[in-house]
């Protein structure tokens, strides 16, 4: 184990931009993730300093690129408050490669445990007609959302069609599906109070709209098991499969999202659209962009182009978070995703899942 001197030098040689020194503590094993005591690690010095031999180096040995500091910041800020936009670009691409490679180690260590939906057994509540929260007064979903709930339903149902929203919420973006002069909407809603709410307001009963209980786990394979029973299985024109799919449910987090992913292909028609709500890490926007650049190079290889349309949004009013104990957006921008399925590659090369 490395001495805390040795550590200190490492931190001091990736700050000044010293490669031979921090190539040879890094062969001594000196640890590449050790903290002064800010919580500032040898990465987030280099970072600021715009050293790219020495961050390329840290890299390589094990350094996180998403460590923080003990006041929450991280290496690709770091390099973005010393004004190195190129390094910024070059993390951003390490990060993405990073997970990409996690993502897929982490499939078959997801596949062996038993999902936790505990939060379904919670109550929710519908508070003042502007927001739902759980039991711990954080919000499931709020009125100034609608604007982005709006241009979600106009990108999925620009081409009519059957649509599928996975995630009723309030019911925002149903609402807007409304608007448009959709074939069929499907709603899948799993938490019970939910469900309960949008029968009383008598989504089950309108003409063409079709509400599944339940979790989309459940309901979206058994919509792929059924297609598959058919002769031609998805090529039959009674399968069920939707123009326009929206994804944005609560309780879970962006492995849960990618397992959606991977069964898209499955239930939508080429050059179908996907999108959802893009929420992830809205308190870091390093790692927000990460995982925008992650979802768009993890749909592309299941055939989708993505493009996320800027958006103004103004949630910065303390007044739109009273009542509410923990806000859930940050930012002044929103990146909408606009996914179209533009090729089919598992009906080509077979299931990737499979490969």
């Amino acid at each position: 184990m490395a001495s805390r001197g040795a550590e200190r030098r490492l931190a001091r040689a990736a700050e000044s931009g010293d490669i031979k020194t921090v190539e040879a503590l890094l062969a001594d094993d000196v640890d590449p993730s050790h903290g002064d005591r800010h919580g500032i690690t040898p990465l987030m010095k280099s970072c600021h300093q715009g050293h790219i031999e020495c961050v390329r180096a840290l890299l390589a040995h094990g350094a996180p690129w998403n460590e923080l500091d003990f006041e929450g910041h991280c290496a690709g800020e770091y390099a973005s408050a010393g004004g190195q936009h190129d390094l910024v670009a070059a993390l951003i691409e390490h990060a993405v490669q990073a997970e990409l490679v996690l993502g897929v180690l982490g499939r078959a260590e997801r596949a062996s445990k038993v999902p936790n939906f505990s939060y379904l057994s919670k109550p929710v509540t519908y508070d003042g007609g502007d927001k739902l929260l759980d039991t711990n007064r954080d919000a499931v979903m709020m009125d100034w959302e609608t604007p982005l709930m709006k241009r979600h339903a106009e990108a999925i149902c620009a081409g009519g069609g059957d649509v599928l929203n996975v995630g009723f919420g309030m019911g925002i973006f149903d609402r807007c599906v409304r608007e448009h002069p959709v074939v069929s909407h499907t709603i899948i809603e799993a938490h019970p109070d939910v469900h309960s709410y949008l029968i009383r307001e008598g989504w089950g009963s309108l003409s063409n709209v079709r509400v599944e209980f339940g979790r989309w786990q459940d309901v979206v394979d058994a919509i792929i098991t059924e297609n598959d029973a058919l002769p031609g299985g998805r090529t039959n024109p009674d399968a069920r499969l939707f123009d326009g799919v929206f994804f944005d449910t609560y309780g879970e987090d962006y492995d849960d999202l990618r397992d959606f992913h991977a069964l898209l292909p499955k239930i939508m028609r080429k050059g179908g659209v996907y999108s959802y709500f893009n929420g992830m890490a809205p308190d870091n926007g390093f790692f927000h962009i990460v995982y925008c650049r992650l979802a768009e190079a993890e749909l592309a290889r299941i055939g989708f182009k993505t493009q996320f349309e800027k958006m103004r949004i103004d949630s910065r009013s303390e007044s739109i978070w009273c009542g509410v104990d923990r806000r859930y957006w940050w930012g002044e921008t929103y990146l909408l995703p606009v996914c179209r399925l533009v090729d089919r590659r598992e009906e080509e090369f077979g299931d990737p899942e499979d490969r």
